[in-house]
């Protein structure tokens, strides 16, 4: 009797391994924040983004299609959304941004760097 061979599909197949540290590596200080796609797959993207005395220029209000969430690894911000008083981030600190939540960064800390890890999904069909 013939051996038959399995035929494996994509989401059967192991991803590569892949690693590294979101706090090495940094770049020098820029004129620009500096972003880095980590992984991008499904419908998912997830970026390191360092900041460095960065702030949205005056005036400007992201307006993303997508839902964000967003922590901060290291450094401090100030983040505000359009309405509301400004909130400080530290360390550990995370937002989840809704799809058009209109939201300006203010200032990240000018002494070091300001690490984000930010995470742009598609619509959320229900809230935790």
């Amino acid at each position: 009797m013939p051996v038959r061979e399995k035929t494996i599909r994509r989401e059967e197949m192991p991803m590569k391994l892949e690693s590294g540290n979101l706090l090495a590596n940094l770049p020098a200080r820029q004129s620009e924040e500096h972003l880095d796609a980590l992984v991008a797959s499904g419908g998912v993207t997830i970026e390191r983004i360092v900041s460095q005395g960065h702030a949205s220029p005056e005036g400007f209000w992201y307006d993303q299609p997508r839902d964000e969430w967003v922590v901060l690894i290291s450094g401090e911000a100030l983040l505000r959304f359009e309405g509301e008083a400004p909130r400080r981030l530290v360390p550990g600190d995370w937002v989840l941004i809704p799809a058009h939540a209109k939201h300006r960064v203010d200032w990240t800390l000018e002494t070091g760097p300001t690490i984000w890890l930010a995470v742009h999904f598609g619509g959320l069909e229900s809230r935790l």
